[in-house]
């Protein structure tokens, strides 16, 4: 692992507070935080709005996927060293250390706990069990290919997280779009792991793309984004919402063609756009979505 160089001046805490914030991507918490907005949005119509339990479900969210991030550049940071595409994330290139990185994911969980333990009884209960699939993620890729859909259930948590926070007990109404985000996610890691398909080989490490090589993983993708519409679908059958949640919708699915359409097996150099743009759009085009057609009806 790469050193700082010698006799370079220490970082403000306001720089060390930047690394960890490119660390663990914090710009990218738009991907599943909509979701569970949206969910926290219908759960609110039956029992009233609640800036407070807002405030602790944003916490909770930020700091659970905190701990993830920073668990897995800590536990993978030898893998992220060898790889080119890695080699200069904050740990592989000596900016933050192991045991700074491992002290971030220590305060990260307590804070998760602790606003869990704000929300309700039920949530500070099941936290340990969101901790274990959030942070068991990171083991996955090294025994089973299926580890993109175990990323894609940690952010599926977030929605029925949400509810729940509301509720206080689980309901039908958050668990298609949890499945909906399963497989958004895990459709989306796909593609994001094709470019890595070389390394991850040599190392023997699991993935899709690695089992069954690129081109069946575009296709393999896209029929997880598929189920991810089709769960997406079925919300309006356990929850009431107005017609304009399916023009919404419309412009979703539109979304997701796009995405595909900018990655070919002959060509993954836009990889990172359909991957951190297209896809952050899509979560915020949803959340409008459910705002604009739960207020209407």
């Amino acid at each position: 692992m790469a050193t700082p160089a010698a006799g370079a001046p220490p970082p403000s805490l306001l720089g060390r507070l930047a690394s960890f914030g490119r660390m663990i991507k914090f710009s990218h918490s738009i991907f599943a935080m909509p979701f569970a907005l949206a969910a926290f949005a219908l759960a609110v119509r039956r029992e009233g709005f609640d800036a407070g339990k807002l405030l602790w479900v944003i916490v909770a969210m930020v700091s659970a996927r905190s701990a993830a991030m920073g668990f897995n550049r800590w536990l993978d940071a030898e893998i992220d060293a060898k790889n080119p595409r890695t080699a200069s994330r904050e740990l592989p290139s000596g900016i933050l250390s192991k045991p700074q990185v491992l002290a971030f994911v220590v305060a990260s969980i307590a804070v998760f706990v602790g606003a869990a333990w704000r929300l309700n009884p039920l949530c500070f209960a099941l936290s340990p069990v969101a901790l274990v699939i959030v942070c068991g993620y990171s083991f996955t890729k090294r025994f089973t290919m299926l580890s993109h859909m175990v990323l894609g259930l940690s952010l599926a948590i977030a929605p029925v997280g949400a509810w729940l926070a509301v509720r206080g007990q689980f309901e039908v109404t958050p668990i298609p779009i949890g499945l909906a985000v399963l497989f958004w996610v895990g459709g989306f890691d796909i593609l994001y792991s094709c470019q890595d398909v070389e390394f991850d080989h040599s190392l023997s490490l699991h993935s899709i793309p690695v089992r069954f090589g690129v081109p069946r993983a575009l296709r393999l993708a896209r029929a997880a984004h598929v189920l991810a519409i089709a769960f997406l679908l079925t919300v309006p059958l356990v929850e009431p919402l107005h017609w304009s949640y399916f023009a919404g919708m419309a412009l979703v699915f539109g979304l997701f063609g796009y995405e595909h359409s900018l990655v070919t097996a002959e060509d993954l150099s836009r990889i990172d756009a359909a991957f951190f743009t297209v896809n952050g759009w899509i979560g915020v085009l949803y959340l409008v979505t459910v705002l604009i057609a739960s207020l209407l009806k």
